[in-house]
Formats: structure tokens, sequence, C-alpha cells
């Protein structure tokens, strides 16, 4: 017998270091669960993608074994600020029973992936706002998104604060 919590929509929202996605999980609790507490209308499932320390390093060359190892615990270390920071988030908006997730990679193909995975009706990411240039070689995870997620993508932009 399936319980509520099963049958509700499932939605995934991506998070990374960035103040933008801070802005748009604080945006997305704000928006579609704190109204609603405690019955939320999603599954609500917090995902970050942790880059692999070797594609971190980039390059190959003497030296680069000796790196690797701490590229990947100061990744570590950052994986666990992020969702320690989405934690808080969730808490002090009385967001409970939010579910966080890690994944190795690309986050890209991570985003969609978990969104296969959980049958996800609504990926939620934030935007960086890079140029064309920067957005060429970094390649845009919510412009990848937008054309490869098999469900409804949210790109939530933080306003820009005009002084």
């Amino acid at each position: 017998m399936a319980t509520g919590e099963d049958q509700k929509p499932v939605m995934v929202v991506g998070i990374d270091e960035s103040e933008q996605s801070t802005y748009a999980l604080e945006w997305t609790l704000d928006r579609f669960f704190a109204p609603y507490a405690p019955n939320f209308p999603f599954k609500l499932f917090i995902v970050h993608a942790k880059p692999n320390a070797v594609s971190a390093v980039g390059l190959a060359g003497p030296g680069t074994a000796e790196v690797v190892p701490y590229v990947d615990a100061n990744l570590k270390h950052i994986a666990a600020r992020v969702i320690e920071m989405a934690k808080g988030i969730c808490q002090s908006k009385s967001v409970h029973g939010a579910m966080f997730e890690v994944f190795e990679g690309d986050p890209r193909s991570i985003l969609c992936d978990v969104v296969d995975k959980h049958h996800a009706s609504l990926l939620v990411v934030g935007n960086h706002g890079y140029g064309a240039i920067k957005r060429a070689v970094l390649g845009s995870v919510s412009d990848y998104c937008a054309h490869h997620a098999h469900c409804s993508v949210m790109i939530v932009k933080k306003p820009k604060i005009k002084v």
C-alpha cells in the first residue's frame, strides 16, 4: 500500500557552493514548501554534484598523483559544507523530510540522472549568469538540464541589485 508521501510528485533541487544556488534553494522553499508546512506538495531531493578530483586538477603531469588526494579531500569538505548549508536553510524554513544526496561527477549529467532515478516532476537549478564566453568554456548546467532532463526544469535567477 502506497503512503501519501510515496504518491507525492518529486522535486529535485541542484545545489552547489554558489550564492545563486543558495538563492534558488531559498526561493523554492519559500514558494513551494514553507507555506504548506507540514503537508508539502512535493517529496524533496536536494542534490550536490561533487567534481571528480582528477578532473578538477585538470592537467596531468609530474606531481599530479601527489596533489589529487588533497584536492579530493577539499572537494569532500566543500560537499559536506554545501549539504550542511542546505540542511540549515531547510531547518530555518521548517522544511523537514528533505533527502540530501551527493554524487561525484559532472553536475549536468548527475542532475539528469537523479531526475530519472527518482522519476522527478520538477528540477530546480540556479543560474550563475555567466557571459557567453565563460558559458561556452564551462558549459551551462541550467541550459543543459533544460534541454536534457526528462521533466520540467525551473531556472531560478537571482535578481541583480542596482546600487
